[in-house]
Protein backbone atom coordinates (compact mmCIF):
# COMPACT_ATOMS: atom_id res chain seq x y z
CA UNK A 1 0.00 0.00 0.00
CA UNK A 2 1.23 3.47 -0.79
CA UNK A 3 2.20 5.97 1.88
CA UNK A 4 0.38 8.88 0.22
CA UNK A 5 -1.89 11.17 2.21
CA UNK A 6 -5.00 9.56 3.78
CA UNK A 7 -7.33 11.46 1.40
CA UNK A 8 -6.13 9.66 -1.71
CA UNK A 9 -7.88 10.24 -5.00
CA UNK A 10 -7.10 6.80 -6.47
CA UNK A 11 -6.48 3.25 -5.36
CA UNK A 12 -2.76 2.57 -5.26
CA UNK A 13 -2.98 -1.02 -6.50
CA UNK A 14 -4.47 -0.02 -9.87
CA UNK A 15 -2.41 1.18 -12.82
CA UNK A 16 -3.41 4.02 -15.16
CA UNK A 17 -5.66 1.59 -17.10
CA UNK A 18 -7.43 0.29 -13.99
CA UNK A 19 -5.63 -3.07 -13.95
CA UNK A 20 -4.35 -4.59 -10.70
CA UNK A 21 -0.67 -3.76 -10.17
CA UNK A 22 1.90 -4.02 -7.41
CA UNK A 23 2.91 -0.60 -6.08
CA UNK A 24 6.41 0.49 -7.17
CA UNK A 25 8.34 1.22 -3.99
CA UNK A 26 11.76 1.31 -5.66
CA UNK A 27 12.29 5.05 -5.19
CA UNK A 28 10.96 5.23 -1.63
CA UNK A 29 13.27 5.70 1.33
CA UNK A 30 13.68 2.93 3.86
CA UNK A 31 12.16 3.87 7.21
CA UNK A 32 11.27 2.05 10.39
CA UNK A 33 7.61 1.02 10.11
CA UNK A 34 5.41 -0.46 12.82
CA UNK A 35 1.81 -1.67 12.68
CA UNK A 36 -0.42 -3.02 15.45
CA UNK A 37 -3.65 -4.91 14.82
CA UNK A 38 -6.21 -6.70 16.99
CA UNK A 39 -9.04 -9.19 16.75
CA UNK A 40 -11.27 -11.21 19.03
CA UNK A 41 -12.67 -14.72 19.25
CA UNK A 42 -15.90 -14.78 21.24
CA UNK A 43 -16.91 -18.12 22.72
CA UNK A 44 -19.01 -19.86 25.34
CA UNK A 45 -17.76 -19.42 28.91
CA UNK A 46 -17.14 -23.18 29.11
CA UNK A 47 -14.90 -23.03 26.05
CA UNK A 48 -12.84 -20.20 27.52
CA UNK A 49 -12.50 -22.17 30.77
CA UNK A 50 -11.36 -25.23 28.82
CA UNK A 51 -8.70 -23.18 26.97
CA UNK A 52 -7.51 -21.51 30.18
CA UNK A 53 -7.19 -24.90 31.88
CA UNK A 54 -5.15 -26.22 28.94
CA UNK A 55 -7.65 -29.03 28.41
CA UNK A 56 -8.53 -28.53 24.72
CA UNK A 57 -8.29 -31.80 22.79
CA UNK A 58 -5.74 -30.40 20.31
CA UNK A 59 -3.41 -28.96 22.95
CA UNK A 60 -2.19 -25.49 23.94
CA UNK A 61 -4.63 -23.25 22.05
CA UNK A 62 -3.00 -19.97 23.03
CA UNK A 63 0.59 -21.06 22.38
CA UNK A 64 -0.19 -22.61 19.02
CA UNK A 65 -2.30 -19.60 17.95
CA UNK A 66 0.63 -17.32 18.79
CA UNK A 67 3.02 -19.36 16.62
CA UNK A 68 0.46 -19.58 13.79
CA UNK A 69 0.05 -15.80 13.82
CA UNK A 70 3.81 -15.28 13.57
CA UNK A 71 4.01 -17.77 10.70
CA UNK A 72 1.09 -16.06 8.96
CA UNK A 73 2.75 -12.65 9.15
CA UNK A 74 5.91 -14.06 7.57
CA UNK A 75 3.87 -15.45 4.65
CA UNK A 76 1.58 -12.47 4.03
CA UNK A 77 2.99 -11.82 0.55
CA UNK A 78 2.06 -15.41 -0.41
CA UNK A 79 -1.55 -14.91 0.71
CA UNK A 80 -2.33 -11.33 -0.37
CA UNK A 81 -1.54 -11.09 -4.10
CA UNK A 82 -0.16 -7.52 -4.33
CA UNK A 83 1.78 -7.40 -1.04
CA UNK A 84 5.54 -7.04 -1.20
CA UNK A 85 7.65 -9.73 0.47
CA UNK A 86 9.14 -8.13 3.59
CA UNK A 87 12.08 -9.08 5.75
CA UNK A 88 10.36 -8.49 9.10
CA UNK A 89 12.47 -7.16 11.96
CA UNK A 90 9.93 -8.23 14.57
CA UNK A 91 6.52 -9.82 14.89
CA UNK A 92 4.78 -10.43 18.19
CA UNK A 93 1.40 -12.02 18.74
CA UNK A 94 -0.29 -11.82 22.13
CA UNK A 95 -3.37 -13.86 23.00
CA UNK A 96 -5.12 -12.90 26.23
CA UNK A 97 -8.36 -14.09 27.82
CA UNK A 98 -11.02 -11.38 27.94
CA UNK A 99 -13.65 -12.09 30.59
CA UNK A 100 -15.80 -9.08 29.69
CA UNK A 101 -16.18 -10.24 26.09
CA UNK A 102 -15.94 -13.94 27.02
CA UNK A 103 -13.24 -15.01 24.65
CA UNK A 104 -9.70 -14.32 23.56
CA UNK A 105 -8.20 -11.02 22.41
CA UNK A 106 -5.40 -11.28 19.85
CA UNK A 107 -2.96 -8.41 19.32
CA UNK A 108 -0.10 -8.41 16.81
CA UNK A 109 2.78 -6.01 16.28
CA UNK A 110 4.83 -6.08 13.08
CA UNK A 111 7.99 -4.04 12.54
CA UNK A 112 10.24 -3.61 9.52
CA UNK A 113 12.91 -1.26 8.23
CA UNK A 114 11.79 -0.95 4.66
CA UNK A 115 10.11 0.88 1.81
CA UNK A 116 6.54 -0.21 2.48
CA UNK A 117 4.33 -0.63 5.52
CA UNK A 118 3.56 -3.71 7.61
CA UNK A 119 -0.17 -3.22 8.18
CA UNK A 120 -1.05 -6.33 6.18
CA UNK A 121 1.46 -8.42 8.12
CA UNK A 122 -0.06 -7.35 11.46
CA UNK A 123 -3.60 -7.97 10.18
CA UNK A 124 -2.63 -11.35 8.74
CA UNK A 125 -1.02 -12.37 12.02
CA UNK A 126 -4.23 -11.56 13.91
CA UNK A 127 -6.44 -13.28 11.33
CA UNK A 128 -4.39 -16.48 11.27
CA UNK A 129 -4.16 -16.58 15.09
CA UNK A 130 -7.96 -16.16 15.38
CA UNK A 131 -8.57 -18.88 12.79
CA UNK A 132 -6.20 -21.17 14.65
CA UNK A 133 -8.07 -20.59 17.92
CA UNK A 134 -11.29 -21.52 16.13
CA UNK A 135 -9.71 -24.64 14.63
CA UNK A 136 -8.24 -25.78 17.93
CA UNK A 137 -11.42 -25.29 19.96
CA UNK A 138 -14.17 -26.05 17.40
CA UNK A 139 -14.76 -29.52 18.84
CA UNK A 140 -15.97 -27.82 22.01
CA UNK A 141 -17.72 -24.80 20.46
CA UNK A 142 -18.60 -24.46 16.76
CA UNK A 143 -20.48 -21.23 17.56
CA UNK A 144 -17.35 -19.19 18.25
CA UNK A 145 -17.28 -15.81 16.51
CA UNK A 146 -14.21 -14.14 15.05
CA UNK A 147 -14.77 -10.40 15.20
CA UNK A 148 -13.21 -6.95 15.42
CA UNK A 149 -10.14 -7.57 13.25
CA UNK A 150 -8.72 -4.14 12.57
CA UNK A 151 -5.62 -2.00 12.42
CA UNK A 152 -5.00 -0.15 15.68
CA UNK A 153 -2.01 1.94 14.62
CA UNK A 154 0.75 2.38 12.09
CA UNK A 155 3.86 4.50 12.06
CA UNK A 156 6.60 5.30 9.58
CA UNK A 157 6.66 6.18 5.93
CA UNK A 158 5.60 9.39 4.22
CA UNK A 159 2.08 9.33 5.64
CA UNK A 160 3.38 9.25 9.22
CA UNK A 161 1.45 7.96 12.19
CA UNK A 162 -2.16 6.81 12.29
CA UNK A 163 -4.26 5.55 15.24
CA UNK A 164 -7.74 4.02 15.32
CA UNK A 165 -10.37 5.93 17.27
CA UNK A 166 -13.43 3.75 17.88
CA UNK A 167 -13.60 0.87 20.36
CA UNK A 168 -12.94 -2.51 18.81
CA UNK A 169 -15.82 -4.71 19.91
CA UNK A 170 -19.21 -3.29 20.87
CA UNK A 171 -20.74 -4.48 24.10
CA UNK A 172 -22.86 -7.48 23.11
CA UNK A 173 -25.67 -6.65 25.54
CA UNK A 174 -25.98 -3.09 24.20
CA UNK A 175 -25.87 -4.13 20.55
CA UNK A 176 -28.53 -6.85 21.10
CA UNK A 177 -30.80 -4.40 22.92
CA UNK A 178 -30.92 -1.98 19.97
CA UNK A 179 -33.74 -2.52 17.47
CA UNK A 180 -32.68 -3.79 14.05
Amino acid sequence: MSDETPAQTRLTHLDENGAAAMVDVGDKAETRRIAVAEGFVKMAPETLALIRAGEAKKGDVIGIARIAGIMGAKRTHELIPLCHPLLLDKITVDVEPDDAMVGLKVTALARVSGKTGVEMEALTAVSVACLTIYDMAKAADRGMEITGIRLLSKSGGRSGDWHAEAPAVPDTAESEAQPS
